[in-house]
């Protein structure tokens, strides 16, 4: 299945991304203020001393009758960690995700998979802020907690309806955020869907592909297509079969092995001009090697005779 890596509405991310941030911001404000129990406990404590749901008091019952108590997720600490933990999760998701999108490398597709995560984790938080409490029988709390369904005004300590109104924009603000991430994440779905341009580029592109390829398999089963590199200039010290050159050294033997002129012993045996340079006036060399018969006499290689060794001499007895 093709997915599209391109956003055709840039327009309304940026409009999108440019309302969460001041979102992120306030929540990461308000999760911060809360952290550390600042007024979670004080809003139970106010809750019970109206009525409206368990008392704190519970946990030292049960710890001094040695029973198991479960603190209700609205009351408890994990949902303030919790709150934090997202939303510091969140700016971070928010800072990378501009600079990506700039870059064009933020596809839809990671836009699904990050804001479904992301709204996924928001949910959790807002379903325990918004938690029942039953766990004392005389005081069920079956719906939300009273600082979310009753006025501030009702609680008795009026140093509490601060608190209780910071709890409620909390809550607010966590449902914004919610409904925030479900708007962009079913854009990036929408994105997701290939257009008739964006498959017709797909197919361009796996074209290309296929034509390189029968290019390179075209080139690799043809040797003489293949481009060779230069070939390296003949060394002079060898020749074109690979054999060393003519040297002085290699002349020298060679004209021992053809009977050169130059060797008195085999020349007074062998040579067809000996007497022509033992006359009183012999012909200059020139002379000589301007004949074709003289020319091809020197230049041909003459019969080698055999010497026998001289007798040793005979031992006197």
């Amino acid at each position: 299945m093709y997915i599209s890596r391109h956003w055709r509405t840039q327009n309304t991310l940026y409009i999108l991304m440019a309302f969460e941030l001041p979102i992120t911001i306030l929540l990461l404000t308000f999760t911060g203020i809360a952290s550390h129990d600042l007024y979670r406990s004080k809003l139970w404590q106010d809750g019970a001393d109206n009525g409206f749901n368990s008392s704190p008091d519970e946990v030292v019952y049960a710890a001094a009758n040695y029973r198991s108590y479960t603190v209700p997720m609205v009351w408890s600490s994990f949902i303030t960690n919790f709150n934090l933990v997202i939303s510091v999760l969140s700016t971070f998701f928010l800072i990378v995700k501009s600079p990506c999108h700039l870059l064009r490398i933020w596809y839809p597709v990671v836009s699904v998979i990050i804001h479904l995560g992301l709204m996924a984790i928001y949910i959790v938080s807002a379903v325990g802020q918004a938690g029942s409490d039953k766990s004392d029988p005389k005081h069920l709390q079956s719906g939300p907690p009273w600082y979310l369904t009753k006025q501030c005004n009702v609680a008795k300590d009026k140093d509490v309806v601060g608190y209780c109104q910071q709890a409620k924009a909390l809550f607010a603000f966590t449902v914004v955020i919610i409904v925030l991430y479900c708007v962009e994440f079913a854009l990036s779905i929408y994105n997701c869907i290939p257009t008739a341009e964006d498959r017709a580029e797909r197919e361009e592109r796996r074209e290309e592909k296929r034509v390189m390829k029968e290019y390179e398999d075209m080139i690799l089963k043809s040797p003489s297509m293949i481009p060779m590199t230069p070939a390296m200039p003949p060394d002079p010290m060898y020749s074109p079969q690979g054999m060393p050159a003519m040297t002085p050294r290699t002349l020298a033997f060679k004209k021992l092995d053809h009977g050169p002129v130059d060797l008195p012993l085999r020349e007074h045996f062998s040579s067809p001009l000996r007497e022509h340079f033992s006359s009183p006036n012999p012909p200059r060399m020139s002379q000589q090697l301007s004949r074709p018969e003289a020319s091809t006499a020197v230049l041909q290689p003459q019969p080698q005779m055999y010497f026998p060794p001289p007798p040793k001499k005979a031992v006197k007895a």
